[in-house]
């Protein structure tokens, strides 16, 4: 691939992260409410998904997925489900009755491993991140390299440009949550919840 190839390759993927989407919804809302060790851990998590999105585009499950509507289908539910199972959750967290010392405790492991799953399944789960992958990355690759390891290449790099993204979404929304901190709302609790049910719509619908 020329050096040339490769920076459009960078353009391209910096424009597709800068696009609003249901990961940087999630990390953006993550941050917000949770802070920004956890909204870090979740999009680690998303990174995973997109690796596994990678090789899964790779061996052309994303094509027979294409072939077999029902398949892309079950995927789309299972996926909305899921987000709506994450959003009675944190509703039902949102209206228990934690002190304010408890809301403030540090993340545990339980939470952090919490926030790397919701993030790993947040994204496996969502077909299109699969067929963007199978549909973008071929377009990159020359026919006169190796094709394995330049579709590892790329992929490697779509994960890691991702990742930096994200990170980034999770530092601002953390710094925006802390200086809005003085201006408490009754409804910040809900914030997450109702992100999860947008993006289940969303999945669903889009």
């Amino acid at each position: 691939m020329s050096d040339s190839t490769f920076l459009m390759y960078l353009l391209a993927l910096a424009g597709a992260f800068l696009l609003p989407g249901p990961d940087m919804a999630l990390v953006l809302a993550t941050g917000a409410a949770r802070g920004v060790a956890t909204a870090l851990v979740t999009a680690v998590g998303i990174a995973g998904a997109r690796a596994v999105h990678v090789a899964l585009s790779g061996a052309g499950l994303a094509a027979l997925m294409v072939t077999h509507p029902q398949a892309l289908q079950w995927v789309k539910w299972a996926g909305a489900a899921y987000l709506l199972y994450l959003a009675l959750r944190l509703l039902q967290s949102a209206l228990s009755s934690k002190t304010a010392q408890e809301e403030a405790a540090p993340a545990t492991a339980h939470s952090a491993r919490a926030s790397l799953v919701r993030g790993f399944l947040t994204n496996l789960l969502n077909p299109k991140a699969l067929l963007f992958c199978s549909m973008f990355l071929p377009q990159f690759v020359a026919g006169s390299e190796q094709v394995g390891m330049q579709y590892l290449r790329l992929g490697a790099v779509l994960v890691l440009m991702g990742l930096l993204f994200d990170a980034i979404y999770a530092v601002l929304a953390a710094r925006l949550a802390r200086r809005l901190r003085g201006k408490p709302s009754p409804y910040g609790k809900f914030v997450l919840p109702s992100v999860f049910v947008l993006l289940a719509g969303r999945l669903v619908l889009g």
